[in-house]
């Protein structure tokens, strides 16, 4: 194990020894005892057979090589312990990081997540073909403004009712807010689910082709939506392009030059005179893809340009070609080299889980979760004594600089969780940690919301200070964790950091095992890469007039750089395969390369006994073999500390 090692290798390691809930059977009698604290069956076969397939509890070695496993893992976190190293700050402060992240799943409704996955799925079946028109408007925005921005919305959808078109009217100026309207007319071509923000796509996906939505309210503002088509999901392409780039700027003379370009490429390609991929290399503007013969990812609806996307699409078999196609970015060339349908739920449950977590609509099942914790707990509050900040509050509140003090005759209770009351009290404590620097507004509109904010945080976080007692899968996976921590923390401490930073004992360490790090035979040689069998024969004649090989490699390469390449260092075997053909002294016949068809010479000087390795070359085999000797050294200075007592017969009925 070298000092590269991390804690995403050491935590799962970690997670395969520790206690988890332990069944109360008759499975207490004790198996060990480790620096006074007990093992009993049951905790030990637990942890033992969530590790290992049934064949392994019938072997006895396995389970003995386990029990030494489980042993050395109890006795460094109990070492971690006794140094303190779980009270740490940056220990507990790493711990809260990775309880946040597994409370995650905790924290969420999950009939209506699952419920979320399923409509997501169901939608990316579909592709759905839409316009809009936005009328702006900010999501803390005052009452008088919502209504303003809402009552101008409906006046546009009812002249598009009255039968005016939809893109004309979007592309007329001061009516829609998308700056895209007055080119596009609102058109925002094909979508699926997952591309839209969510108020937004559940407008489109249950608005019936050729009407007009009702307006729905995004973080953007106010829209109205027409769809004009739905068809089912095209899939995904796997294309390769060669783009020529353009800019809008650009004279009449550029432009038609670089038309000409795009079309000697397509003329070259389709001659068969030269392979797209090569020419992709050579001349794609797009460096990045061109380096791939011109490959771009996967890719569905509406992840290019739609005069790309189109094109790409149209291409019907693997292996044919577009004729040009122009986007904003330039001209293209595209290779159609395999196609795919929707995966199934199954294959795609995972990804989708990830991306309905980063999605809007995951607030969906936090707010179901938040109205069950409140009927869970009996969660009970007084409204008025929310309002009675509306009186305590002044400009500072917009500044961000409005103070505690000016609410300290506010201590009633706000609202309560089982017999846990929260007060105003604690309430203004919250607003002086969360104001921000805003435009000037209501002060109820900002009290009302801030006030969500704290009763919404509230039941949430009382809920996760409830998991351990509420989940004890929860509980075993926190102890998990902790135990991981404290394990990678002091293990880097003694073992991996340690051997990388003690020099003077690496060394000390490879001079007493130099043989452990040895070259085997090598071959001091050159290789000599002609392009064909004259640069071979005119290389042999250099040769014969005891030229170097720079002065060979120089004349040879004097009209082609091509013509020659060499390679002169000390070679192992396997190394090269031309030099394992001569893996004597002396200069080699020619040897056809079938790879490149090039011929190839080799001219091997000498070869070199096994030798040891010196310490730098070995440094990285040294470094890893002494990690492993400070392990042992530490486990058995462990095992002298703290007292371990195993019932041979008591193990013998671990199964």
């Amino acid at each position: 194990m070298n000092n590269l090692i991390s804690k995403s290798i050491v935590l799962p390691i970690a997670l395969l020894l520790v206690n988890t809930a332990i069944s109360q059977s008759n499975k207490d009698a004790s198996l060990m005892t480790i620096a006074g604290k007990k093992v009993t069956v049951g905790e030990f076969e637990q942890v033992y057979h969530k590790n290992n397939n049934k064949d392994a509890a019938n072997d006895t070695k396995s389970l003995n090589d386990y029990v030494d496993l489980f042993v050395n893992f109890k006795l460094k976190v109990k070492e971690a312990e006794e140094l303190g190293l779980d009270t740490a700050k940056a220990f507990k402060e790493e711990l809260g990081g990775y309880r946040k992240q597994l409370a995650q799943p905790y924290l969420t409704d999950k009939d209506v997540n699952d419920k979320l996955l399923t409509e997501t799925y169901n939608r990316l079946k579909e592709d759905v073909h839409a316009s809009h028109i936005l009328v702006k408007v900010g999501e803390n925005a005052l009452p008088k403004d919502t209504l303003e921005s809402y009552n101008k919305i409906m006046k546009i959808r009812a002249r598009i009712l009255k039968g005016e078109d939809f893109n004309k009217v979007a592309s007329e100026k001061g009516i829609s807010d998308d700056p895209s309207a007055k080119d596009n007319g609102g058109d925002l071509g094909y979508f699926t689910a997952l591309q839209m923000v969510y108020p937004f796509e559940n407008a489109a996906y249950t608005t019936k082709v050729g009407q007009v939505s009702m307006p729905v309210r995004t973080r953007f503002g106010y829209h109205i939506i027409k769809v004009s088509d739905r068809r089912p999901a095209q899939g995904e392409v796997l294309v390769s392009h060669i783009m020529v780039k353009t800019t809008p700027n650009m004279s009449k003379d550029d432009s038609l030059n670089f038309f000409k370009k795009i079309t000697q490429i397509l003329d070259t390609i389709k001659s068969g005179k030269a392979k797209f991929e090569d020419m992709a290399q050579k001349y794609s503007d797009d460096k990045a893809s061109g380096k791939k013969g011109g490959e771009l990812p996967w890719f569905g609806t509406y992840k290019m340009p739609p005069e790309f996307e189109k094109a790409a699409f149209a291409l019907k078999n693997k292996g044919d070609i577009s004729e040009i196609v122009k986007t904003k970015y330039g001209y293209h060339i595209i290779l159609l080299k395999d196609r795919r349908g929707l995966a199934s739920f199954d294959d795609m449950k995972n990804e989708l889980k990830g991306k309905v977590t980063k999605d809007s609509r995951s607030q969906v099942g936090r707010e179901s979760l938040i109205a069950k914790i409140k009927a869970e707990y009996k969660f009970k509050e007084n409204a008025k004594m929310r309002d009675e900040f509306y009186k305590v509050m002044d400009t500072t509140l917009f500044n961000g600089k409005w103070e505690v003090a000016k609410a300290k005759t506010l201590t009633k209770t706000m609202f309560t969780l089982n017999d846990k009351n929260y007060s105003q009290t604690d309430f203004a404590n919250y607003i002086a940690l969360h104001q921000s620097k805003r435009a000037k507004s209501d002060y109820e509109m900002v009290v009302n919301q801030l006030y969500k904010q704290f009763v919404d945080e509230t039941v949430v976080a009382y809920e996760e200070g409830r998991l351990d007692v509420k989940y004890p899968e929860f509980k075993a996976l926190m102890q998990e964790y902790r135990d991981g921590i404290l394990l990678f923390e002091l293990t880097d401490q003694k073992v991996w950091s340690k051997a990388v930073k003690d020099s003077v004992g690496s060394k000390e360490f490879y001079d007493k095992n130099k043989s452990n790090y040895m070259y085997e035979e090598r071959a001091d040689a050159t290789v000599y890469s002609c392009t064909d069998e004259k640069v071979a024969k005119q290389v042999r004649d250099l040769m014969k007039k005891k030229k170097s090989e720079r002065e060979i490699t120089d004349i040879v390469n004097k009209d082609s750089q091509l013509n020659l390449q060499t390679e002169s260092k000390v070679f192992t075997k396997g190394e090269n395969e031309f030099v394992d053909k001569n893996w004597n002294p002396g200069t080699s016949a020619d040897i056809k390369s079938e790879k490149d068809k090039k011929t190839i010479i080799v001219v091997t000087n000498k070869l070199m006994a096994p030798s040891p390795k010196s310490y730098s070359d070995a440094k990285g085999m040294v470094t890893a073999d002494y990690q492993t000797y400070l392990e042992k050294d530490w486990i058995a200075s462990l095992k002298k500390k703290y007292p371990v007592t195993i019932d041979k017969a008591v193990l013998a009925t671990v199964k």
